[in-house]
């Protein structure tokens, strides 16, 4: 019989263009605890903040609601969850070139090795997910 063994961490961000850098702040003290670097570690900030910073600007969060963050490391993978109080899903979309953005959910969709979106079980609005290989 095989254990699965599993960590956890989550966070509280306000609705703020600097969640995304706290985020990624309290993700690298997160990675160096569980003895996670190298390009694992380099493409989960990549991930993790970008969902945060879409959270922060697209979610039309009401007053006092904040982007939730979870992490969960088991088995070799490494699962980051941002949520938010907007149901909207997010659409991939083709930037132009010379577009400043745009191009996060195709970042997303190349470094993770699934991502997805999903209503939130309890409460209003979207959870969106990245999973990625930590070894």
């Amino acid at each position: 019989m095989s254990h699965t063994h599993s960590v956890e961490a989550r966070w509280r961000l306000p609705r703020s263009a600097r969640s995304a850098g706290r985020a990624r702040a309290l993700l690298r003290e997160r990675l160096a605890a569980w003895e996670i670097s190298g390009e694992a570690a380099e493409n989960a900030e990549l991930l993790l903040s970008e969902l945060v910073a879409n959270a922060a600007r697209h979610a039309p969060l009401p007053p006092g609601r904040e982007i939730g963050v979870r992490l969960v490391h088991a088995d070799g993978m490494l699962r980051l969850e941002v949520a938010d109080a907007d149901a909207r899903r997010p659409e991939p979309r083709t930037a132009a070139a010379d577009e400043e953005g745009g191009r996060g959910l195709a970042l997303v969709a190349a470094l993770a090795e699934r991502w997805g979106c999903a209503p939130r079980p309890y409460g209003i609005g979207k959870t969106v997910w990245a999973e990625l290989k930590t070894h």
